[in-house]
């Protein structure tokens, strides 16, 4: 076999690989339609919880920790998410959620930091959350877009990842462990 010949061979096998990989498909809230606990947003976010999480770039160093108290109120399909970050260094943040239960699984969230509105689609024991949150670094705002997926592990605890991303391209992650008195 020439050289020529095993280039092209090379090549045809990695454009199939990228072809392959191209047409996996990201995960689906439906994917964990029969996990259980039930997840109701309505029914965990309601009372106070704590969360404990950290922000980790993306060689998956830590770079900042938090704890965040919440108390969520609902009246109907509307409900408020009232939070109140302290990260590691002392620093405190609020952020208050305005959320809507649309029905059959689907969530809207808007908050004075989210860009536009964010979507939500909940099944079984997992929720996929999808928002551009405009994010305070430094001296500047950059608007980064979250992936943010739950998990109810129990009727107490509740595990979060989001990955962060701007242009596509992967900023980091933040993980979070909700959990109710």
């Amino acid at each position: 076999m020439t050289t020529l010949t095993s280039r092209r061979r090379a090549l045809a096998i990695s454009a199939a690989s990228l072809t392959l990989a191209a047409c996996a498909s990201a995960p689906t809230p439906a994917d964990y339609a029969s996990e259980s606990p039930k997840l109701d947003l309505r029914d965990y976010f309601n009372g106070p919880l704590t969360g404990y999480g950290l922000f980790t770039d993306r060689s998956g160093k830590v770079v900042r920790r938090f704890t965040v108290k919440m108390t969520g109120t609902w009246s109907g399909s509307d409900g408020v998410l009232d939070e109140d970050f302290t990260y590691s260094d002392g620093t405190k943040e609020k952020r208050v959620w305005r959320l809507t239960d649309r029905g059959n699984g689907r969530y809207v969230g808007r908050a004075d930091d989210v860009v536009g509105e964010a979507t939500g689609s909940a099944a079984g024991n997992a929720l996929n959350w999808r928002y551009t949150l405009a994010l305070k670094v430094d001296e500047r705002v950059l608007n980064v877009q979250f992936d943010d997926w739950m998990y109810l592990m129990d009727e107490r605890v509740m595990l979060n990842r989001a990955a962060m991303s701007k242009f596509g391209i992967y900023l980091g992650e933040v993980t979070l462990a909700f959990t109710k008195p």
